[in-house]
């Protein structure tokens, strides 16, 4: 799958949730948090970074501020089951998005998602948009809704 037809995916999942077009190519990259955060000119807390796990034979999006790690253990504790990190063919064949690009939308088989509370005291956050270079940016609130992920503490601690 091409970087544009991935775009275009999250593009049109955004704007069938009512949500603008707000995203945005970075032609330097936004491959990681801080690599995004210093494209965007925000804080690596403020982006929403989508890290993968798996439950069996589904995906499992966690969606969380690139300040934080996340603890597998209390995202399995919120689920009800259990997970582990994904590798990047199970996350490309699940989400129809390479590592880097993943985003919290238009996944080509719908994950259980999980939403990091800390993202809700930020404003605005930005979230990968199908590519290692394209980002939209939204309110932490917004993105719960169109996501219907449930908020959680995913933060490791220490």
């Amino acid at each position: 799958m091409t970087p544009k037809s991935s775009v275009e995916r999250v593009r049109a999942a955004l704007l069938a949730a009512g949500h603008p077009d707000t995203v945005t190519e970075f032609p330097a990259g936004t491959r990681t948090a801080a690599d995004a955060a210093v494209a965007v000119g925000c804080t690596v807390a403020q982006i929403a970074k989508s890290i993968v796990f798996r439950a069996g034979d589904r995906a499992v999006v966690v969606i969380a501020s690139g300040a934080n790690r996340v603890d597998a253990a209390k995202v399995a504790a919120v689920l009800g089951l259990a997970v582990r990190r994904a590798d990047a063919d199970f996350i490309r064949d699940q989400t129809g998005f390479a590592i880097g690009g993943v985003a919290p939308v238009g996944h080509l088989a719908p994950p259980l998602i999980v939403f990091d509370r800390d993202l809700l005291a930020l404003h605005p956050i930005y979230a990968a948009a199908g590519s290692p270079s394209h980002v939209f940016c939204t309110e932490a609130e917004t993105l719960v809704r169109i996501t219907g992920a449930p908020v959680a503490d995913v933060r490791q601690d220490g």
